[in-house]
């Protein structure tokens, strides 16, 4: 079977105090549209996902549908629904001018503080507090709305700074084969200037997740803090999510 791009597991990291993330839960990936009949039946049967949560604005999911299967649970959260451009977006990549670092700094800036971005990943949170349904949530790439869920998730297990930096950076080998088609399919419609601009906006970059973090400890002071007052989640939802996904702790 040919692979799914950018799809993994968020299981296997192992927090400070050696709890690790339950492996067959949770999954990443880029957009679902156009997928075999072996890619679904994977995802339907060999790994049993019974929900999809889909990030992608309503254009997004209009041009490229999501491939689904009988029983799966479709979940939208246009993250960026409420943000002037969205810069998430293949169509933004190839029409947007102007530093694309800047553009995606910004962008990070907006899926921390934007009201409607904080909402979405509240209640991304709050459907994975559903004991044993495993869930696969993406958005175009996987790589900007799907990374700060993914991130928002990690930090909230308390896996290190390291290993998620280490999981959002993987997308761009993850994505390496599917980066070079989307740029040889467009080739003969943009410039050298544009080619250059959209292969560098379909790269993750450290500096965008830190960005993010950033902006999060200036405007909420602590991680904490921005869960309950920036996303309004209850301290009781986070620590359900914990004993929802982490192994018990070891006794040593």
């Amino acid at each position: 079977m040919e692979g799914i791009t950018n799809l993994r597991s968020l299981g296997g990291y192992r927090n400070k105090n050696q709890q690790v993330i339950k492996d067959g839960l949770i999954y990443r990936s880029g957009q679902l549209d156009q997928l075999t009949p072996s890619q679904t039946q994977y995802l339907a049967t060999t790994l049993g996902i019974t929900r999809i949560v889909d990030m992608r604005s309503a254009d997004e999911r209009h041009q490229f549908p999501d491939a689904t299967w009988p029983h799966v649970q479709y979940h939208v959260l246009d993250v960026l629904a409420q943000v002037m451009t969205n810069d998430a977006s293949l169509q933004s990549m190839i029409s947007s001018t102007g530093a694309v670092h800047d553009r995606m700094v910004q962008l990070y800036e907006q899926l921390a503080l934007d009201p409607t971005a904080r909402q979405s990943y509240c209640q991304f949170i709050q459907l994975l507090l559903v004991p044993d349904q495993p869930l696969l949530f993406h958005c175009f790439a996987g790589k900007d709305r799907t990374g700060v869920g993914a991130a928002l998730f990690l930090k909230i297990l308390g896996i290190s700074d390291e290993q998620i930096m280490a999981d959002y950076l993987l997308t761009n080998q993850a994505r390496a084969a599917a980066n070079q088609q989307i740029l040889a399919t467009m080739a003969s419609q943009l410039s050298d200037e544009q080619q250059r601009a959209v292969n560098q906006a379909l790269l993750v970059d450290a500096d965008y997740l830190s960005h993010y973090f950033e902006v999060i400890k200036a405007r909420y002071d602590t991680f904490s803090n921005y869960l309950q007052t920036g996303l309004g989640l209850t301290s009781a939802e986070c620590q359900q999510l914990r004993e929802l996904y982490l192994t018990k702790q070891s006794i040593i």
